[in-house]
């Protein structure tokens, strides 16, 4: 997609800070980042959900997620990670090009956990959410 900026990184038209790589995923450094070592990670396929994987791209992206977050936790040597996706814009997704962040995590940095995105003020009965499973 010619528009879009994790593209036209992936093609090597705009300059990154690479953290790993390999033939379907590249993992670099936030521009803006929110934590030293804050990583970003894209499939080089691009989608822009993902819902939008076949099951051999999520295979292989998963495969690089993990092999990217070693690298980041061997170089930042952080006391822990929360490794994340936005996926589509309500959610906070910016770039249409689905990407996971890595967040090195360290004692008293003043962030919080994953629970601490969204804290609904609804009051959900789990009972009736399940029975939309079943």
């Amino acid at each position: 997609m010619s528009d879009c900026i994790f593209c036209k990184i992936i093609a090597g038209e705009i300059p990154c800070h690479k953290v790993y790589e390999d033939e379907n995923v590249l993992a670099f450094l936030d521009a803006f980042p929110h934590a030293k070592g804050h990583t970003v990670v894209v499939p080089k396929k691009h989608v822009s959900s993902i819902f939008d994987f076949d099951p051999d791209d999520r295979t292989n992206f998963s495969a690089g997620l993990s092999a990217a977050a070693r690298r980041v936790n061997e170089a930042i040597k952080p006391d822990g990670m929360n490794i994340g996706v936005n996926d589509r814009p309500s959610a906070g997704q910016v770039v249409p090009h689905v990407h996971w962040h890595i967040f090195p995590r360290f004692e008293n940095d003043g962030g919080g956990s994953v629970h601490s995105i969204v804290k609904t003020k609804e009051k959900i009965d789990v009972s009736e959410v399940a029975k939309l499973f079943v």
